[in-house]
């Protein structure tokens, strides 16, 4: 052989080496993200999750990747984005945004394990089996917010008490707004007060929602557990600061931003708490061994300074049982 080929045959030989090397690593698992709400509001959802993630041991960029698919709110799109993810094969589904998203990579696949988070309940929605014993490739944890309902209306006949119609505003698209409205209907009749229902299910809707209250006489307002609503935060917290419309959330993120209260669970560590079993997951465990967690921690927070500009004066029994005041 002469020199020349001998030389040129050993830059082949090594210009594969790198390729064989990388050939040989390990690929990176993908954990699709199948999120009913907002784009605009990703990054923050992500950031508990990646937390849990990372206390079962996995770093996105590191040994882990995510890839998310938003519906921007809009239900329809949620089945085509599942089907997605199944063709990309991600190694597991994060379903975030209540039973909407759940339902949807449900129906999409029934091998890519699947975690979820819910405000509803799990078993009613037909997404498992038992909470001890979920079966299939699905779990994850559930908050039951929807049962939340009469309590919110309790603390907002607390502060005002002089209401006497009340407003609740649902959205038609969550499967849990049977029952929440079942709950609320009742808890008013117990208190002897009147509530009226409005829906919405998208930006347009939840404008001229408020303008129904207006010109129903509602007197406050308790919004219903929805991916929708966390999404809309500002406009909602807009809507009834103009209004002059006292109301109560199921999330403090709106109350963050101007709104008057909320109660409900703590959805950022639903989110760790997601992170920790996709984690779990790709260390080999199968959904159907891993019970769903029952989320327990609920939290009251109020905004201080949304009362004092309705002209509300906050009851002390009130004040001493929130969890967060914001000043």
């Amino acid at each position: 052989m002469r020199r020349r080929e001998f030389i040129a045959g050993l830059g082949g030989v090594a210009a594969a080496w790198p390729r064989a090397a990388r050939a040989q690593q390990p690929a990176v698992p993908v954990i699709g993200h199948l999120r009913a709400q907002s784009s605009a509001s990703i990054e923050r959802a992500l950031v508990p999750f990646r937390k849990g993630l990372s206390e079962a041991g996995f770093v996105e960029g590191r040994n882990v990747a995510i890839e998310s698919r938003v519906a921007d709110n809009d239900y329809s799109r949620l089945p085509e984005l599942a089907a997605d993810l199944v063709r990309r094969r991600v190694a597991v589904i994060y379903a975030d945004g209540g039973a909407v998203s759940a339902l949807a990579a449900k129906a999409a696949t029934a091998s890519i394990p699947i975690v979820f988070t819910l405000g509803a309940d799990p078993v009613a929605s037909g997404l498992v089996a038992s909470l001890s014993r979920p079966g299939g490739n699905i779990t994850g944890n559930a908050f039951l917010s929807t049962e939340l309902g009469p309590k919110r209306l309790g603390l907002l006949k607390e502060l005002v008490p002089g209401a006497m119609r009340y407003a609740a505003l649902v959205n038609p698209g969550n499967p849990a707004t049977e029952s929440v409205t079942a709950e609320l209907r009742a808890a008013a009749a117990a208190i002897g007060k009147q509530i009226e229902f409005f829906t919405a299910s998208n930006v347009r809707e939840i404008d001229t929602a408020f303008a129904e209250f207006v010109r129903s006489g509602a007197d406050a307002l308790v919004v219903g557990g929805s991916s929708l609503f966390p999404s809309r935060s500002v406009q909602l917290a807009t809507l009834a600061a103009h209004h002059r419309l006292p109301a109560i959330y199921y999330d403090r993120q709106t109350v963050e931003v101007g709104g008057l209260m909320s109660y409900g669970p703590n959805i950022p560590d639903a989110a760790r708490q997601a992170g920790i079993y996709a984690g779990r997951i790709l260390k080999g465990e199968k959904p159907a061994d891993l019970p769903v967690i029952q989320m327990d921690k609920f939290e009251f927070v109020l905004n201080l300074q949304t009362a004092r500009t309705l002209g509300l004066t906050v009851p002390p029994t009130l004040l001493s049982i929130a969890d967060e005041v914001i000043e």
